[in-house]
């Protein structure tokens, strides 16, 4: 039988770019999975996590741990909620034996989604076709988290059409980082200054990365300097789907 997925969708793709979303289903059915997205899945919890509100982080953390019990795999796209998962959920629960125990089930069956596509699924290639230069930006919590390096670049160099331009520094923080953006600003601008200065370095008309926060970060900061580089989700591209949306793009 084939196994049995839950997509985790995450708070952003969910209200900010649905898109993401059905890219993710449609390259979990290509790799031989059914897919369901639970109804009553919610925020990681994560932004309570990291502003130290652990008792509302636990709530949510037994909700997710509650719609996501029988599946084989819970995918998300997006190394910081998989992260978030996988690495936290069994500490949030160390003194609670039972919790603890599911919580370590659900980490240990939970992927980012081109990890999974690769490590668990064993996929080397993708049928899709994107025309552009693209860089690609490593996300801080599946690149330190998770070991997501070498995945999401074996699967693009498949694309037909598609050249890959290194970004230097793709493992500096784009200054993003969830709570972080709105606690230190000024920080925050300036290390998404220094991107923005990378990815134009590169030569590439597409920035690529696999968390859509960051993305969001970065293309706001490219669209308030004047910049057209187009900028998308990865599994967007992996998925063949990019003549459905338009770039992401915001502006002040």
């Amino acid at each position: 039988m084939p196994p049995r997925i839950g997509l985790f969708v995450t708070c952003l793709v969910d209200l900010i770019r649905p898109s993401i979303g059905f890219a993710a289903v449609k390259l979990l059915e290509q790799a031989g999975c059914t897919v369901e997205v639970p109804a009553a899945q919610t925020c990681c919890g994560q932004p309570g996590y990291n502003s130290g509100d652990l008792d509302d982080a636990r709530a949510i953390a037994r909700t997710v741990i509650r719609a996501f019990a029988g599946y084989d795999y819970v995918v998300a796209p997006s190394g910081s909620c998989a992260g978030m998962i996988r690495e936290h959920y069994p500490a949030l629960f160390a003194d609670t034996p039972a919790l603890h125990s599911e919580a370590r089930n659900l980490a240990e069956r939970t992927h980012e989604l081109v990890s999974f596509l690769v490590d668990i699924r064993g996929m080397t290639e993708i049928a899709a076709r994107y025309d552009g230069v693209a860089t690609y930006h490593d996300c801080c919590s599946g690149l330190r988290e998770l070991g997501i390096k070498a995945q999401p670049r074996q699967l693009l160099q498949s694309v037909a059409g598609l050249s890959l331009a290194e970004l230097p520094g793709a493992e500096i923080c784009c200054g993003f980082g969830g709570t972080f953006c709105i606690k230190y600003p000024e920080i925050s601008t300036r290390m998404v200054d220094d991107k923005a200065a990378d990815i134009l370095a590169t030569g590439a008309d597409t920035l690529l990365a696999g968390d859509l926060g960051c993305l969001m970060n970065m293309a706001g900061r490219l669209a308030r300097r004047g910049e057209t580089i187009r900028v998308r989700h990865v599994a967007e591209v992996l998925a063949g789907m990019t003549g459905a949306v338009p770039p992401i793009a915001l502006a002040e």
